[in-house]
């Protein structure tokens, strides 16, 4: 089905891990030591940016004083002790599976290279990939190019000649940007 492309590169939250609630959950926890809470749609509209950026969005919407990323650390400590009893790979996961061998792949993710490792790792899903670009390995985050051009640098693929896999619209705008072909797994 995805035999024209030479690349295959793909989110990870929500794409090919289903790791969504849980997060929402970690964010929920955090958020209620400093009595504030997020607004979903908002929320949902930062998905594929770093846990910083979304840390920033909120205390900008509460006026607060704090840290953006002192608040993320704190975010990324409670998702971590979660989600290794909670994630699960999603359907998609089959098509990285069929590709295997086949051609090079990439995950290109809003989240810490860190934390995707050892998520994949923990699934026994690492061995799959060729790279991991994660937020802490780009300047720039999505809806930027820098994520995914950086993944097809990494397997070795002209960017015209990959296809992302993506569910957020942060991540769908950087893959055009990046003059990617893009698949959006809400459609699917």
């Amino acid at each position: 089905m995805y035999d024209r492309y030479q690349g295959l590169i793909f989110d990870m939250d929500g794409t090919i891990l289903d790791t969504e609630s849980t997060h929402r959950q970690a964010w929920h926890q955090v958020l209620a030591r400093y009595d504030m809470k997020f607004d979903e749609a908002a929320m949902v509209a930062l998905n594929g940016s770093p846990t910083w950026h979304i840390a920033q969005a909120i205390i900008v919407a509460h006026r607060a004083e704090l840290d953006p990323h002192h608040l993320a650390a704190e975010k990324t400590r409670a998702v971590e002790a979660m989600l290794l009893d909670s994630v699960r790979p999603l359907p998609l996961i089959e098509v990285v599976k069929s590709y295997h061998g086949r051609r090079p792949m990439a995950v290109g993710t809003g989240s810490e290279h860190r934390m995707a490792e050892m998520l994949l790792r923990h699934l026994g899903l690492l061995n799959y990939f060729d790279a991991i670009v994660g937020a802490d390995d780009v300047q720039r985050h999505k809806p930027e190019p820098d994520t995914f051009l950086r993944c097809a640098e990494l397997i070795g693929v002209l960017p015209e000649n990959c296809v992302v896999f993506e569910d957020a619209d942060f991540g769908i705008q950087a893959a055009k940007r990046a003059k990617m072909a893009v698949v959006d797994v809400r459609t699917l």
